[in-house]
This record gives C-alpha cells, sequence and structure tokens, in this order.
C-alpha cells in the first residue's frame, strides 16, 4: 500500500492480499489435519497461481520476487491437495 502510484498497482495488491489470507487458511488447516484441508490448498493453488500471473506483469523486483514465492506455494499446494 506504499506504493506511489496506488491506483495503478491496486489490480496487484488485491491479490497479493487474497493470497496472504488463503496461505494462512491453508497452513492453519493442514496444521490441524481439517477435514477441508484438501479444498482448501485447491482454492490455495488457485489464487497463488492468479497471484503469480498479475505479479508477473509488473517489472518491479518485488512483484518479481512476489511471483516467484506464489509459483512455488501453489506447487505445493498443489502437492498437498494431490497427498490428501
Amino acid at each position: 500500500m506504499q506504493e506511489q502510484d496506488v491506483k495503478m498497482m491496486a489490480r496487484c495488491i488485491a491479490p497479493d492480499m487474497d493470497c496472504a489470507a488463503i496461505c494462512a487458511l491453508a497452513a492453519g488447516a493442514i496444521s490441524r489435519d481439517s477435514e477441508h484441508a484438501q479444498a482448501i490448498c485447491e482454492l490455495c493453488a488457485l489464487i497463488c497461481q492468479s497471484c503469480a500471473d498479475e505479479c508477473a506483469k509488473h517489472q518491479m523486483e518485488h512483484c518479481k520476487a512476489c511471483a516467484k514465492a506464489c509459483l512455488k506455494c501453489a506447487d505445493a499446494c498443489r502437492e498437498m491437495a494431490a497427498m490428501a
């Protein structure tokens, strides 16, 4: 939210916030062996992939780092969902 042009970055910031929220939910669900962990991980992978796709559109280093982290998280969530 500290970007110089917040309006331009709003389409990137919103998925970042969604991604952080679903990742926290997924981590909690996995840690307590929730019966919904598989579904949550599937949704987490979808949201993380969407966030990565959006962040990859921007050239700022923090956006590139975010895209890389989100792709890694999406892959991990897909693996977790497949194991459940």
